[in-house]
């Protein structure tokens, strides 16, 4: 049934000695005695088995490991082109979008993009209007009451911990870098009450520096939405959009996001039939009406 030559070199060969590095026990093959040679069929089918088993493990696993890699490479390349689609219907849709918030200095953009956890752009507007007239420099934060400064931002919510990072950032702004903000990332997440997302959208809104993508709850949905990522966690949300869109798309890119999430791709009931990226959605995770 077997050519003898077959059964001799598949079944009954001891292993190369070019493939022995690293293999485990099982895989070395004794050249068998005469008796072995003449066993009954079962026994040749076990050994062509266990030589079988040796092929998968030594041959098939690393080249099914070196196909899942062209797979990702190929996939990874898909995906590339269907975040410059993405990218280019942004572009021309909301050619004009820049951040919701009102200010002039980047002290003022900072304290406003504190101020707007969990509350809206327009309240934050609302309060700052008078609080900037206030409050002029990082000083003047600096040296503010505790208790006034939350007076005067209550109505954003949260206010007593709002207060407090702002005043603490204020302090380490005049004590460390002579009342100016920091244009570098570290710098700003150092500062009390300043993560990444806020370090972007300072670094890219107010000085242009495009350091990373902003995150915010938009741009979570949003992206999810449309197949870019499939990270909850938006540090880990960025890190797959960096890797998919341009640097010098980033600043651009996130107000744009924030802008479509807000205008259609809302979190409940989006209007996905008017969505100006309903071609290229893959509408994952919204549920059909």
């Amino acid at each position: 049934m077997f050519h003898p030559w077959l059964i001799k070199s598949v079944c009954f060969s001891p292993c190369p000695p070019w493939l022995r590095g690293g293999l485990p026990a099982f895989a070395f093959r004794r050249r068998a005695s005469v008796k072995e040679k003449t066993a009954a069929p079962l026994t040749l089918w076990k050994a062509l088995g266990e030589n079988c088993l040796f092929v998968r493990q030594r041959v098939a696993a690393p080249f099914r490991a070196l196909l899942r890699r062209g797979f990702k490479m190929a996939a990874s390349a898909d995906a590339k082109r269907h975040a410059a689609d993405v990218v280019r219907t942004l572009r021309r849709e909301y050619p004009d979008a820049k951040c919701s918030l009102d200010f002039k200095t980047p002290l003022q953009l900072l304290v406003a993009t504190v101020l707007s956890a969990q509350c809206t752009d327009v309240r934050v507007n609302l309060v700052t209007k008078q609080l900037f007239a206030k409050y002029t420099s990082a000083a003047h934060f600096a040296k503010a009451p505790l208790a006034e400064l939350e007076k005067d931002i209550q109505s954003t919510g949260f206010f007593r911990n709002k207060a407090k990072n702002i005043k603490a950032a204020c302090q380490a702004i005049v004590q460390r870098y002579d009342g100016e903000v920091p244009q570098d990332l570290e710098s700003l997440v150092e500062l009390p009450g300043i993560g990444r997302k806020t370090a972007n959208v300072i670094l890219g809104t107010a000085f242009g520096i495009a350091s990373g993508i902003v995150v915010d709850t938009h741009v979570t949905r949003v992206s999810r939405r449309l197949g870019l990522t499939r990270e909850k966690d938006p540090v880990k949300i960025e890190r797959d959009l960096m890797e998919l869109i341009p640097r010098k798309e980033w600043v651009a890119f996130s107000h744009r996001m924030i802008q479509h999430g807000r205008q259609f791709c809302v979190a409940r009931s989006p209007k996905c039939d008017t969505c100006p990226l309903r071609d290229i959605s893959p509408r994952i995770g919204v549920k059909e009406s």
